[in-house]
């Protein structure tokens, strides 16, 4: 499908089914913020696991996950394993929906909306 293609241009099921996938990879907190630490640079495991606060056993099996959905890829260094997010769209999604979040926590007179609203 063309990038170019205009929002009313029918959307193949597959096509949806794909990004609802994406979507719903995205949905576990601990993936989307491996994500957003990768999409500002490259990191380890150990790194990652600080980072999130999660255990190196947890992250590596999100990582996994993220890996095996193609959104992550993973060097060799030494002993170390070290992984970059794959995908700079996704990556950009994922700054973008954060950013927002951010933003919307941020701005004066608004308040958060509940969950599930």
């Amino acid at each position: 499908m063309p990038s170019d293609a205009l929002p009313s241009d029918p959307l193949p099921p597959d096509l949806l089914q794909d990004a609802a996938g994406t979507f719903a990879l995205l949905s576990a907190t601990v993936r989307l913020h491996i994500l957003w630490l990768l999409a500002t640079g490259e990191r380890d495991v150990g790194t990652l696991a600080e980072d999130t606060g999660q255990s190196v056993a947890t992250v590596s099996h999100h990582l996994a996950k993220l890996k095996l959905a193609g959104l992550v890829s993973s060097r060799r260094a030494g002993k170390r394993q070290i992984y970059l997010a794959e995908d700079p769209l996704v990556a950009d999604i994922v700054q973008l929906a954060i950013r927002h979040h951010i933003e919307v926590r941020e701005a004066p007179g608004r308040r958060r909306r509940a969950r599930g609203a």
